[in-house]
């Protein structure tokens, strides 16, 4: 009787143990879990979620066009806009990274960085074709960007690049507007972003 008394205890025990072990594992996994954008419809997972408005701009590193690594020092005192996507040779990215241009053109103290997971070389390409000199390109493709913004992708064909985002922050760093686009192939909120400086 004491022998099956003592495996009745062992057992449930085990099962507690599992139990736990099973709430522990969701709850970290709630943590973890991102938002969830669409590419024609289908779902698409996003590592995190956008810094809240309010807040002081993630640390981070980006690459430019000259292969020069610039950080949250580097941008400081400026305004600045983030357009966050992709990548440059999509239609969609092309026509934001336009018309950030045509923006930027009219902002003052306000720098516009179009940020890919893109080669420096193909940013620089494709504004240098386009005549561009208003915005900024900055490749996330060495660096924490991704992460630390909460914007990569994590499922789907496009798994491993940006998801398209718009973070605004003034000359303090702090974040005054985002934007996660829900479907992966519209444009962003332009005037939102602009509003959000005024």
């Amino acid at each position: 009787m004491a022998t099956k008394k003592k495996t009745a205890k062992k057992t449930a025990k085990k099962v507690t143990k599992k139990k736990t072990a099973k709430k522990t594992a969701k709850k970290v996994a709630k943590k973890k879990s991102g938002a969830t954008v669409t590419l024609g419809g289908n779902p698409v997972s996003v590592s995190g979620k956008l810094p809240a408005t309010g807040k002081s701009l993630p640390k981070f590193s980006l690459t430019t066009s000259a292969l020069q690594d610039i950080t949250n020092k580097d941008i400081a005192g400026k305004r600045v806009i983030f357009n966050i996507f992709p990548s440059i040779d999509t239609p969609t990215c092309a026509t934001s990274t336009r018309k950030f241009n045509e923006i930027a053109s009219s902002l003052s103290n306000t720098e516009v960085y179009c940020v890919s997971a893109d080669l420096p070389f193909a940013q620089g390409r494709f504004c240098a074709a386009e005549g561009l000199a208003n915005v900024k390109t900055a490749s996330s493709f060495r660096s924490n960007f991704g992460a630390a913004f909460g914007v990569n992708l994590t499922s789907s064909v496009l798994k491993g690049v940006l998801a398209r985002a718009v973070i605004v922050a003034n000359e303090k760093g702090k974040i005054l507007h985002t934007e996660l686009v829900s479907e992966i192939a519209n444009e962003p909120n332009y005037d939102a972003a602009i509003n959000s400086l005024r």
